[in-house]
């Protein structure tokens, strides 16, 4: 019975790795976009949001991994909110969840400003990010490359 057991849960990791890594390799394309579009567009058009241009730095890339990490842990945890459930607010609460915490921390390193712009455009870009996120899963489970977790 224990043989029966263990082979289940090891069944489950594997499918709760698998979720991970689409979970981080997701995560970390969206936080190659969006570093690209606030270097490229919003800090060179938007004067207020300077703050937010990333350079190509060791900062840089531990951000990124940092994100890439995020996105597995988000990966792991979001097969198990949506489960075999069909319920939108479970999808949208984990993907909130995990934005606004994101998204909430990164605002405590910045220097107060003047304007609240700069904070929205953070929070909005990690929602953003874990929506990639839970959009890639939601193919991934949908063409059965995970399985959700029952």
């Amino acid at each position: 019975m224990n043989r029966i057991l263990d082979h289940q849960y090891m069944a489950e990791r594997l499918e709760s790795l698998k979720a991970g890594i689409i979970g981080g390799l997701a995560l970390g394309l969206a936080f190659l976009i969006t570093s690209f579009v606030n270097t490229l567009v919003l800090a060179k058009y938007f004067p207020i949001l300077v703050s937010l241009q990333r350079d190509f730095n060791w900062y840089w890339l531990m951000s990124g991994a940092i994100a890439g990490f995020s996105g597995l842990l988000f990966g792991v945890t979001y097969r198990y909110i949506i489960r075999t459930d069909q319920n939108p607010h479970l999808n949208s609460g984990g993907v909130l969840a995990f934005g606004l915490v994101r998204g909430l921390t990164q605002i405590e390193g910045l220097n107060a400003s003047s304007t609240v712009l700069p904070f929205v455009v953070l929070v909005g870009e990690s929602i953003l990010w874990f929506a990639m996120a839970a959009i890639a899963l939601d193919i991934a489970l949908q063409r059965s490359w995970v399985k959700p977790f029952s």
